[in-house]
């Protein structure tokens, strides 16, 4: 199977930031995201390869703290519960009854990590940006059937240590960041907390090489 022939499903994908590495490779990527396609009403073609779902983290977050709407953890699972249905459904795909390898190749859901364990339970994964080589820190969690990338976090000295836990520089927390500082040829395109949701070059990358 060639590459061009191996479709890539991202789910929610925004920006198709996570899927990038796969497009540039030639994967037959399909990013299902609103306003064009809703992974509510989506239905995937036979044949997948590969699934990589980010739905939207907002009623999971612990940074959802201003808020003007009151948290609906049942309404942020529904997006959640749709993008896994899809998974399921290439899942269940089996060529027959002795079969000893599942029909995706893999398949990962990501989301800070938050409430969303209350449901999942325990990742299989997770990582800082920093990790991959983004100077910042987000910690993200992964769900789901895949290889584990290899991290190659920034050198860090006990200095540095000591400057990420005051959200100093040089690896701060997103949120102490400026607004064109992460993501910045997206400014002015889309809002910070769709910014904020981008995944990381590095990390994208890492995950490309480890799931081919």
């Amino acid at each position: 199977m060639t590459n061009s022939q191996k479709i890539i499903l991202d789910l929610c994908g925004g920006t198709g930031s996570w899927s990038k590495p796969y497009r540039d490779a030639n994967y037959d990527v399909r990013i299902v995201t609103l306003p064009s396609q809703d992974v509510k009403t989506y239905q995937p073609p036979e044949y997948v390869y590969g699934v990589l779902a980010a739905p939207p983290c907002t009623m999971f977050s612990f940074a959802r703290t201003n808020a003007k709407r009151k948290r609906n953890l049942e309404e942020g699972m529904e997006t959640v519960k749709a993008c896994l249905h899809i998974i399921w459904s290439c899942q269940y795909r089996i060529n027959r009854d002795t079969q000893k390898y599942p029909p995706l190749k893999f398949w990962a859901l990501e989301n800070p990590k938050a409430m969303l364990a209350w449901f999942l339970g325990k990742p299989t994964f997770e990582f800082h940006p920093y990790e991959f080589g983004d100077g910042y820190k987000k910690r993200t969690a992964l769900w789901g059937w895949f290889s584990v990338p290899k991290k190659s976090p920034t050198p860090m000295t006990k200095e540095m240590v000591a400057l990420c836990k005051t959200n100093s520089r040089p690896l701060p927390k997103f949120d102490a960041l400026k607004s064109k500082e992460i993501h910045g040829k997206y400014y002015g395109i889309y809002d910070r907390s769709t910014r904020r949701a981008i995944t990381p070059a590095g990390f994208a990358e890492a995950f490309f090489k480890a799931n081919p």
